[in-house]
């Protein structure tokens, strides 16, 4: 008798990240992944190498360290912080948490392709509402929420539409979900929003039990590579997590780094500096060569192409020729559009005068 899988898991199509090498060539300009262009703090990596010698020691398994410097950074309680491989992982552990054989995971139609696949190998059925303009749209949503429907996850600012939830629109949702629909705001991109009308979800987490937010330091923090996140979580959340997550689900020399990152606010305001200088100035170029670029609150940009022999897939090989790698976005249901990493001058330069060259052949 041949090995079962269990039912949903052969449904996953599996994520695939952004591409990092072009073959044939040595340097190439990395605009897929929506990493930080600054690389991380230099006291994030002195902290990463001062533990190399210690890697025969487990880790902390609590992440006290960890937490309670998000704490500070913040204002908030390190006992209701809980830290994981990246926010991925911890998006799994909610989904295998709440949400299970016979549930619904209710997401928006271009959310973060991770929330459908923590769905199914929960064993759920994912469930996409549409969006309006590329947006979340609170009526479609709350349309969708059923009796079975146990998770919602919302990404504010969505990845990879650019596209934004004010504060009181999130509240609203929140004000008109049942009690027992857990209300996941994935804040990956927060330290970007340059908008005063946001809040990427401590009122809501300390105004009720049914609200989680996610954060990452993948982003502005430029740790990628170390896989590091953290959800803020009412109380009985926190404990429901740390009994699922491995007991040593974060490497040591990543806490480390993390701590040295919350710590070193020079290097996250200059990030955040070549973020608001070069998003706009890119936008704008895109838009004087006669491409749209939509409005973006993250550190990228969603750039559409004209379907009419310079579609996007013609686009993104001119792009790829000329050593600049965008991210497709087929899997998400816009295979009219690339998304841009938004880079350093010296990046985002030749990427306009390439994308002119080939909308203006």
């Amino acid at each position: 008798m041949a090995l079962q899988v269990r039912p949903g898991i052969l449904e996953i199509a599996p994520y695939v990240g952004g591409e990092a090498h072009l073959p044939g060539r040595q340097r190439v300009i990395r605009l897929a992944s929506n990493e930080s262009p600054l690389g991380p703090s230099p006291r994030a990596v002195a902290a990463y190498r001062e533990l190399a010698t210690d890697l025969h020691r487990y880790p902390d398994g609590a992440a006290v360290a960890l937490r309670e410097a998000i704490g500070r950074q913040h204002d908030i309680d390190p006992a209701q912080l809980v830290c994981g491989a990246g926010s991925d992982e911890l998006i799994a552990l909610l989904a295998r948490a709440y949400a299970g054989p016979g549930d619904e995971v209710l997401h928006t139609r271009h959310g973060f392709l991770m929330y459908a696949i923590a769905a199914r190998a929960s064993g759920a059925t994912p469930v996409a509402a549409p969006e309006r303009d590329l947006t979340a749209d609170l009526d479609a949503l709350l349309d969708r929420v059923g009796p079975r429907t146990r998770i919602l996850f919302l990404a504010n600012p969505n990845n990879p539409t650019g596209s934004y939830l004010p504060a009181d629109a999130v509240a609203r949702l929140r004000a008109r979900l049942r009690e027992d629909v857990l209300l996941v705001l994935d804040a990956a991109y927060a330290e970007y929003v340059p908008h005063g009308d946001y809040e990427p979800g401590f009122d809501l987490v300390e105004a009720g039990d049914n609200v989680v937010m996610l954060r990452t330091f993948s982003k502005i923090y430029g740790l990628a590579a170390l896989r590091l996140g953290w959800a803020y979580c009412p109380p009985a959340v926190a404990d429901v997590l740390n009994r699922l997550r491995g007991p040593f689900n974060v490497p040591a020399p990543s806490q480390a780094a993390g701590v040295a990152a919350l710590a070193d606010e020079a290097h996250t305001t200059a990030a955040r500096a070549n973020n608001d200088r070069w998003l706009p100035w890119f936008r704008e170029q895109v838009g004087a060569v006669g491409l749209h670029a939509y409005p973006s609150a993250g550190n990228f940009v969603l750039v559409r192409f004209p379907a009419a022999g310079r579609d996007a897939d013609a686009a993104c090989r001119f792009l790829n020729d000329r050593g600049i790698i965008p991210r497709r976005m087929g899997p998400y249901g816009l295979s009219d559009c690339l998304r841009f990493t938004i880079g350093r001058e010296h990046e985002m330069r030749p990427v306009v005068d390439a994308l002119a060259a080939f909308a203006v052949p």
